[in-house]
């Protein structure tokens, strides 16, 4: 099995830049990416992992000394696991607008020279998905056995299916909807504001100077409070008090176990992720919605082609299990060949990365039956 490295490739260089949904270019765009296994063009197994808002490619470490990173989702990506390296040619790209690699707004603007900033353009989940399938395109591939994602990359697993209806056999949303939700919108303008309204943010501009620490960790905070549930709250803080209790009742440090997690939390992010970035892929979520530009949902959904593995969660906030049966619902209606399956899990959103145990033999046997087929 072949160790797995970042590559970098450029993409939609002028005069053919990426014309977005908004209606601007943009390019050229630099995308980095991650490959593990073999492509076998003679028997299709390539499977597309998307990852979510403040993911990146490197979704497995599980790959010889010189990789010492853990991957995102080392529990399912590499020899033996779920998406078993030794069988499927796994390729995992960090969405257009991030700040692993791919072009986003830290990048810099070839016009000026300087960080595009707010000057980078609005983006869509479908802008993101067209970038994957000229990345693909470039790399050989016109058939995917799969496309498997959760939150925001289980939105792009949607877009695949509906936009690129024959490149994928199989599509594996997971905790995901086809057109993101009110409260989530809410969600999401609430961190916005956070980072907009840290001094240092400057307007976006506050490459070389101080970054909005603040603001971005405060984000992450009220992120964090999302993608959990009342019943993990209660699991894996309850009401304890790091150090002396006597402390609670004297000022506002946070003393609570879960308060400190929370902090915790946000300034891990702010080592590792840009707040712009952060802004434009919270509202390519908002946008996303895969009936634009069709009559209806209805009609949006029925130009899948693949089979559908949906998976939801029980005590998701974010994404509550109706969004997903939905989806099911017209799916069956309009015929398609798709399955539903729901986490019975406590941990909410996060379910899929922390009980992923729960759907690891029902996804094994999706990708096998699409193997078979």
């Amino acid at each position: 099995m072949p160790w797995a490295k970042k590559e970098f490739v450029t993409l939609f260089e002028p005069p053919n830049p990426l014309r977005l949904e908004s209606g601007r270019h943009l390019g050229p765009i630099t995308v980095a990416y991650e490959t593990f296994g073999r492509y076998d063009p003679g028997h299709p197994n390539a499977v597309l992992v998307s990852h979510a808002l403040t993911g990146d490619s490197h979704v497995s470490g599980r790959y010889g000394p010189d990789d010492k990173k853990p991957g995102w989702w080392d529990t399912v990506v590499g020899p033996g696991r779920t998406i078993d390296t030794d069988r499927y040619f796994v390729i995992c790209a960090n969405v257009l607008g991030g700040c692993q690699g791919t072009t986003g707004p830290s990048s810099i603007d070839p016009e000026t020279g300087r960080p595009y900033g707010l000057r980078f353009p609005l983006i869509t989940v479908r802008d993101i998905v067209r970038v994957q399938k000229e990345l693909l395109d470039r790399l050989g591939i016109a058939r995917l056995l799969a496309v498997i994602g959760g939150s925001l990359g289980g939105m792009q697993v949607l877009e695949w299916a509906v936009s690129y209806p024959e490149v994928p056999a199989g599509v594996i949303p997971i905790a995901a909807c086809g057109r993101f939700h009110p409260q989530g919108i809410a969600f999401n303008e609430v961190q916005r504001q956070a980072i907009m309204n840290d001094p240092h943010w400057a307007g976006g501009d506050y490459y070389g100077g101080p970054l909005p620490a603040a603001g971005l960790g405060t984000a992450r905070m009220l992120g964090m409070i999302t993608y959990r549930s009342d019943e993990s709250m209660h699991r894996q803080f309850s009401r304890r008090i790091r150090g002396s209790s006597e402390g609670v009742y004297q000022d506002f440090t946070p003393r609570f176990e879960v308060e400190t997690y929370l902090h915790h939390q946000g300034e891990a992010l702010v080592q590792r992720f840009d707040a712009n970035s952060y802004l434009y892929l919270s509202r390519a979520m908002d946008l996303h919605d895969v009936s634009r530009g069709y009559n209806s949902y209805w009609e949006a959904l029925d130009r899948i082609r693949a089979k559908l593995l949906v998976i939801g969660i029980r005590s998701d906030l974010l994404f509550p299990t109706y969004q997903q049966k939905e989806i099911v619902d017209i799916c069956e209606e309009l015929g398609k060949d798709v399955l539903y399956y729901e986490m019975n899990s406590p941990w909410g959103h996060d379910a899929f990365l922390v009980d992923y145990h729960m759907i690891d033999p029902v996804i094994r046997g999706f990708l096998a039956g699409l193997t078979a087929g």
